[in-house]
């Protein structure tokens, strides 16, 4: 027998409440910004495994089910996932459906898709990944036809991309996130990174 809608809400809850909690605690000390924390990564993945297990057996979860903050709850675990790109790119499908069919807000499969796009190191459509640029700086990873990017975002309920970066570097300072020293490095290590865990061939 499946968890009632009620429960299902407040158990995809409960697994975003964790991984925000420890990426706070990561933050305090400083160590988000060392790599992928290995307590973080099993988080992450042990999150995701819990709601590939929900999508099997109840569908995507939408609004219409766990109400707006269980189905964002239920997109931050997918979107946290990078240690699981093959989960990551089979929810995609499932959300663009849940999107195309008014259950989720279409932003939600449009910022995972960039943020595939952005381990496999291809072009984003929406704008929504950022990494460092040469001025020390978070700006947008490369957008795919970036003239018309605006258009795509409003299309999919995102702000201007203006906006998003403004917040963005807002956000790293807030954080102290520190800048990379040697950017070139910084990308060799990234894509290091990807390949372990099968981003990349």
């Amino acid at each position: 027998m499946g968890l009632r809608p009620a429960t299902l809400r407040e158990e995809l809850l409960a697994l975003a409440r964790q991984d925000a909690d420890l990426r706070a605690d990561l933050v305090r000390d400083g160590r988000l910004w060392q790599g992928y924390d290995p307590l973080l990564q099993r988080v992450h993945h042990r999150n995701v495994a819990r709601l590939e297990t929900i999508v099997e057996e109840h569908g995507w979860p939408g609004e219409d089910e766990v109400g707006e903050d269980g189905a964002e709850a239920a997109w931050l675990v997918a979107h946290h996932a990078i240690c699981d790109p093959a989960v990551q790119r089979k929810m995609l499908p499932l959300m663009e459906e849940a999107a195309a069919a008014g259950r989720i807000p279409a932003w939600q499969p449009a910022v995972l898709l960039d943020c595939i796009r952005f381990h496999e190191g291809r072009p984003q459509v929406y704008g929504s990944a950022f990494d460092w640029d040469r001025n020390g700086r978070m700006s947008p990873w490369r957008i795919e036809n970036r003239a018309e990017v605006d258009d795509r975002r409003a299309a999919v309920g995102l702000p201007p991309l203006r906006e998003s970066t403004r917040r963005v570097r807002a956000a790293a300072l807030a954080d102290r996130v520190p800048a990379p020293i040697d950017l070139a490095e910084r990308r060799r290590q990234k894509e290091e990174f990807d390949r372990s865990l099968g981003w990349r061939a």
